[in-house]
Parts: C-alpha cells; sequence; structure tokens
C-alpha cells in the first residue's frame, strides 16, 4: 500500500470513501429522521416544547459549532485519528440518546451526538480531497452529494419505518439505536482502509511550530466557534412561532465576535501565515460564490422536507410512515442524478449546477401548487411527483457545487475549507426552517386551511432557493468571462 502523498496510486482509496460515505450517510440521516419522532418523544417523556425544539436543533447547533474546529484540527494533525474519535463518541452518545431516562438526559446526548457528527464530518469532506483529484474527484464528490441527498430524504421515512415497528412509546429510541450497528460494522473498515496523515506538505516555516508540526490557530478556532453559534442560535431555539423576539440580539453579539475574528486572523495570518480563515481559501471568488450558493440553497431545499411532513401529518391524516414515503421519490431521483453528476461537472462546470437549480425550482413551485389545490388523498401523489422533480435537480447541485468550490483550495486546508462550506449549509438549513415554520404557523394563526398555510411555507423555499439560481448564473458568468476575454478578436 503507497503513501498518502501519492493517492491515485492506493488501490484502497475506493474503500476509504465507501467508509467515509457509510458515516456521512448515518451523521446526515440524524438531522431528519428524528422529526417524525417528536409525537413518541414528547408522549413517552413527557418532554415539553422547549425541550422538543432543543432536541431537535440541539444536533444541528453542536454540529455547526465543531466544523471548523475539527476541520483545521484534522487538517493539522491527522484526519484519520478525529475521524475514529469522532465515529466512537456518535455510537456512544447514540446508545446514550436511545436509553435516555429523561427529556433533560436526551437533550444533552442530542448535543454532543451533534458535537462528534461535527468532529466526523470535515474529515469527510478532506479525506476525498486527499484521495481523489481531477475527474475521480468529481466522481467521489458525486456519491458524497447522493448521499446527502438520500440521507435528508430518507430521514422521515426510515423514522416513520423504525417507530411503526417498534411502537409509538419505544419506537423513538429505537431511531437513535440503529446508528449503533452501523458504527460497530464501519469502525474496524476505517481502522483498516482510512489514510494515515494528513496527506499535505510541510508548508511555509512560519506556519510550523519549533517542533515542525503545522500551528493551530487556537484563538481563532475559539472565536470562529463562537461566531457561528451565536448566529445560529436564534434559528434553532425557535419551535416556528416566532414568539421570543429577544432572540435575534444574538445576531448582533455573532457579528461583533465575527467583526473581532476578522481582525485576529488578520493578525496571526500576518505573523504566521496559518490563520484558519486562510486568504488562499476566502480569497478565491469560486469558494465564496460557491459557499453563498450552498447557504441559500440548504436554506431552501432543507425546509421542504418538514414543511410536508407536517401538514401530511397534522393537516391531511398520515401517518408518519406514510408522510415520510411522499419523500422517497426525492431521494430516489437525487440518487440517481447525483451519480451522474461526477462526470457531467467535469463537462459542464457551473452550467450544471443552474439546470438543477431550475429543475429545484419547478419541482419545488410545483409542490406548492399541487397543496393548495389538491386535496387528500391524492395529494401525496401529487407531492411524489413534483418531489421526483426536485429530487434530480437536487442531485444536479449538491456534489456540483462542492466539486465547484473546493476546486482551487490547498489540500492541506481541504478539511478546514470543507468545513467552512458545511457551516454556511447548516446555518442556512437552520434560517430556512425557522423561517418556513414560522411562516406555516402564522398562516394557521391567521385563519388559512393547512394547503394554504403550507402552500405559503413553501413559497419561502421557493425564494430561497431563486437567490442560489442568481448566485450560481453570477458565478457562471464570471467564470465564462475569462474565456471570452482570451478568444481571437475579443
Amino acid at each position: 500500500m503507497t503513501s498518502a502523498a501519492a493517492p491515485d496510486l492506493d488501490p484502497n482509496r475506493w474503500r476509504a470513501l465507501g467508509v467515509c460515505l457509510a458515516i456521512g450517510f448515518i451523521t446526515m440521516l440524524d438531522v431528519s429522521i428524528v422529526n417524525v419522532a417528536l409525537p413518541s418523544i414528547e408522549n413517552s417523556l413527557h418532554a415539553s416544547a422547549s425541550q422538543l425544539q432543543l432536541i431537535v436543533a440541539g444536533y444541528t447547533l453542536a454540529f455547526g459549532l465543531v466544523l471548523v474546529p475539527a476541520g483545521r484540527l484534522g487538517d493539522a494533525r491527522g484526519r484519520r485519528r478525529l475521524f475514529l474519535i469522532g465515529l466512537t463518541g456518535f455510537a456512544l452518545t447514540s446508545l446514550g440518546a436511545g436509553l435516555a431516562p429523561s427529556d433533560e438526559v436526551l437533550a444533552v446526548m442530542r448535543l454532543l451526538q451533534g458535537a462528534s457528527a461535527g468532529m466526523v464530518n470535515p474529515q469527510v469532506v478532506g479525506t476525498i480531497q486527499q484521495l481523489f483529484s481531477g475527474y475521480e474527484r468529481g466522481k467521489a464528490f458525486g456519491y458524497f452529494g447522493a448521499t446527502i441527498g438520500v440521507s435528508t430524504a430518507i430521514g422521515p421515512a426510515l423514522g416513520g419505518l423504525i417507530i411503526q415497528a417498534f411502537g409509538a412509546e419505544s419506537g423513538w429510541r429505537w431511531v437513535f439505536f440503529v446508528n449503533v450497528p452501523v458504527v460497530a460494522v464501519v469502525l474496524p473498515l476505517a481502522l483498516r482502509w482510512l489514510p494515515r496523515g494528513t496527506g499535505n506538505g510541510r508548508g511555509p516555516a512560519a506556519s510550523l511550530t519549533p517542533s515542525g508540526r503545522p500551528r493551530l490557530d487556537g484563538v481563532g478556532l475559539v472565536l470562529i466557534a463562537l461566531a457561528a453559534t451565536a448566529v445560529m442560535l436564534p434559528f434553532v431555539i425557535t419551535t416556528g412561532s416566532g414568539d421570543d423576539p429577544t432572540r435575534w440580539w444574538w445576531l448582533l453579539v455573532g457579528a461583533v465576535i465575527a467583526a473581532g475574528t476578522v481582525l485576529w486572523e488578520r493578525s496571526y495570518q500576518r505573523r504566521t501565515g496559518a490563520a484558519v480563515l486562510d486568504p488562499r481559501v476566502i480569497g478565491d471568488p469560486a469558494f465564496r460564490n460557491g459557499a453563498l450558493l450552498g447557504m441559500a440553497y440548504f436554506a431552501g431545499f432543507t425546509s421542504v422536507f418538514l414543511v410536508v411532513t407536517i401538514y401530511l401529518q397534522q393537516v391531511a391524516g398520515y401517518t408518519p410512515l406514510q408522510a415520510g414515503l411522499v419523500g422517497m421519490p426525492f431521494a430516489i431521483g437525487s440518487a440517481i442524478a447525483a451519480q451522474r453528476s461526477g462526470k457531467l461537472v467535469a463537462e459542464r462546470g457551473r452550467a450544471l449546477v443552474v439546470i438543477g437549480l431550475a429543475l429545484v425550482l419547478i419541482g419545488l413551485a410545483g409542490t406548492d401548487l399541487v397543496i393548495r389545490i389538491v386535496d387528500p388523498p391524492a395529494v401525496a401523489w401529487a407531492v411524489a411527483g413534483t418531489q421526483m422533480i426536485a429530487g434530480v435537480g437536487s442531485g444536479l447541485v449538491i456534489s456540483p457545487n462542492q466539486t465547484l468550490t473546493l476546486a482551487n483550495v490547498p489540500v492541506e486546508r481541504a478539511g478546514v475549507a470543507g468545513s467552512m462550506l458545511q457551516v454556511g449549509q447548516r446555518i442556512g438549513s437552520a434560517l430556512g426552517v425557522a423561517v418556513a415554520l414560522s411562516t406555516f404557523y402564522s398562516g394557521l394563526a391567521a385563519g388559512l386551511d393547512g394547503g394554504p398555510a403550507a402552500g405559503r411555507a413553501l413559497l419561502v423555499s421557493v425564494v430561497l432557493v431563486a437567490v442560489a439560481l442568481v448566485v450560481g448564473l453570477v458565478d457562471l458568468r464570471a467564470r465564462r468571462r475569462p474565456q471570452e476575454s482570451a478568444r481571437p478578436g475579443a
């Protein structure tokens, strides 16, 4: 077996990718699978609305808090070690969540589970960057994009199936227990196939400690984590009713911390050349545009599943399993398109993402329309059809955008760059869910029927995806401008 410095010759790199995808799947699955289990948790543990909100949002909050520090630690100290620690922590906290005797204990376990997931995910992206290049990297990210799309869409269906199989009283516990055997299988495979080391060069002398190890910008890591937490907090502590306006002060706190972070990072970069916010990453227009597109897109498409699931259960009268199955066409379409996108992105570039966003817009607008005008039980079939279109589009967005956004990122910064991209996605998801739920419940409070209220909430998703489309068009134009100026006679 060759060293990590020559990954293209390593016959085990596709096996390592399989390990990464398996863990990426279960950690992203836990973002959505718990939604359909909330009634079961409420009845079993007599949890209050605020505790239920913390059980759902705490995972996302801790996930986002840990991403950037874990990404930088993986880049500097080795991704394999962080991967194994996070993976073990995820299994233990999943077991603890399933055994939780009270809602307070469950909320704490969810926070720790999210932190473990946040530790693992940057190592997945960094490992893909390390092991693959060129066309193969696009193909690998295509599989990763399919994993994200399928896990997000299949979560409600799998959660509903588990609750139906084990009963409403204890079914929610198995929603967490299911992670344990998966990790038990994947952990020894990770020990065997994940590459050792970071796969990067030694870097400039200023960026190394006297012992020759890469420097860690500890202050910068803490400031970035605090800023991300302050920005995410107002979006994850709302139940969707908008009844606590004081929470928005956290955005001001986040802005102040972010300003201080920028000043510190500039100073640290001048002194050491090893700031977390590397100018080579932040200064790349492809990275900035891709990160902004990803934030807007995840704000739009993530909220769709929650709004549709709530509508189908609370308004249309479907069971959790039936409501979850409506999202399966999205998962199927997304998986097929994402698997093909690895080759297509090399040929089409940003244009492929623009096409995908247009398809998602068509699918979401169709979902909005049918929920407003089609009555149960036919509404489920209609929504499944429109979600299939959106799923195909999503498969052409997530992994190609990841590939294009990280294309110019140095391998030694792959983990932190990928984690910064994911922080934007987590903030976007939290924002989209909060705004969509607030719109849905305010519509019901204003006397709207369930269909029009859900349609109004879905309109928010349509607008957010449209913002992502505008960013994609701007980036496409920016990428084509140098080509046009290089043509003869230009």
